[in-house]
């Protein structure tokens, strides 16, 4: 099936600048095949755009869709400013008598006093409670949710490993009805021009995908990661990145993901300098390991999104793939020493930045 787009203006992405001068493209299975003055051929499909703006598909390089899926079926915290404006928002909540109350997007960092276990269940009581932070790195639980998923008492939070290790059996025993969930956050997606995400959700996606293309949730191309966890599975499976996941041509193998240290609002972030409460962050893998990791993806075919968002973190992430020769990139690059953007020029290395958590994190780094 062909579409011809009737005068749009091609923003371009490479010099030449943008034309104001609409012209016609034509679309044939999904390629852009021709673009000037054309004539309808029979049975096309014609969109007038009327002079609207053509540009090309967007693609998220670096997406938990589940988390994003099911956000909206949570209870926002987003915005709080302190334990007790949490708890306000959950005694709320506790009025329509949930079985479970499952919250998400509190950032902490900033906060003068930090959360308890102690404060949740005095409100909460017997009703397992799971909030989880805005940079999904940290989870504040009550004691009926530790004791619910076999947690060992806690005073806090718990955060980074710690807190990831729960997050697969968290989503089982949280699911709702998550296909519907899949299929509104992608078309909500696609309606935004994304054409394309990454996605890096703690799951065997390239298990959990073919089902979800299959049952039709399918309006955006997909390349889906790895953790640690699942590598040997993946090359067992003879699996490499770009590797068809089913006969759609939309769905591949994406790479090895690996979260290096943690993030700035949790103050979990492997930093050169302290925080203001004197802590350096959290080097969840050290150096002999990640080289190890890479090394074995390389040798795969699979590329590496590295997670590192401390300037150490950084450096230590950098020397990894120098040791091993591996390919792909480093995930939000947050801080960063100068001299450490030769080195990822030099190896070939992409950075994948998200804007968004200059305003997230800033605070944070303004703490002294």
């Amino acid at each position: 099936m062909t579409t011809l787009l009737r005068r749009v203006r091609i923003v371009a992405v490479t010099r030449p600048a943008s034309s104001a001068e609409p012209v016609d493209v034509r679309i044939e299975n999904g390629q852009v095949t021709a673009a000037g003055d054309l004539s309808p051929e029979p049975g096309e499909r014609v969109l007038a755009a009327d002079g609207r703006w053509l540009i090309p598909g967007l693609w998220d390089q670096h997406v938990h869709l589940r988390q994003w899926a099911q956000a909206r079926l949570r209870l926002d915290l987003s915005g709080t400013t302190s334990p007790g404006e949490v708890i306000a928002r959950v005694r709320d909540r506790l009025t329509d008598r949930p079985a479970v109350v499952v919250g998400a997007g509190f950032r902490p960092a900033t906060w003068s006093a930090q959360p308890t276990t102690a404060e949740l269940d005095a409100v909460t009581g017997a009703v397992p409670t799971i909030l989880i932070s805005g940079d999904v790195h940290a989870g504040w639980l009550n004691s009926a949710a530790q004791r619910w998923l076999g947690v060992p008492a806690r005073p806090g939070v718990l955060d980074e490993n710690a807190w990831f290790t729960l997050l697969p059996r968290l989503e089982e025993l949280l699911a709702t009805d998550v296909d519907q969930a899949y299929r509104l956050a992608l078309a909500d997606a696609a309606s935004r021009g994304v054409v394309g995400i990454v996605d890096l959700e703690f799951e065997d996606g390239y298990r959990a995908w073919p089902e979800r293309f299959a049952a039709g949730i399918d309006a955006v191309r997909v390349r889906t990661g790895v953790y640690a966890d699942g590598l040997e599975d993946v090359i067992a499976a003879g699996l490499r990145t770009g590797t068809p996941l089913d006969a759609s041509g939309l769905l591949t193998m994406g790479p090895l993901k690996i979260i290096s240290d943690g993030s700035l609002n949790s103050r979990t972030a492997r930093c050169c300098e302290p925080y203001a409460d004197g802590r350096y962050g959290t080097q969840n893998y050290p150096l002999d390991e990640l080289i190890r990791l890479l090394g074995r993806a390389h040798e795969a075919g699979l590329h590496t999104a590295l997670h590192a968002i401390g300037d150490a973190a950084l450096t230590t992430a950098v020397d990894a793939f120098e040791a091993t020769g591996a390919r792909g990139g480093i995930e939000h690059v947050q801080l960063a020493r100068l001299e450490e953007f030769d080195r990822m020029a030099r190896l070939g290395l992409r950075a994948s930045v998200q804007p968004a958590h200059l305003l997230d994190d800033r605070a944070v780094t303004a703490q002294v």
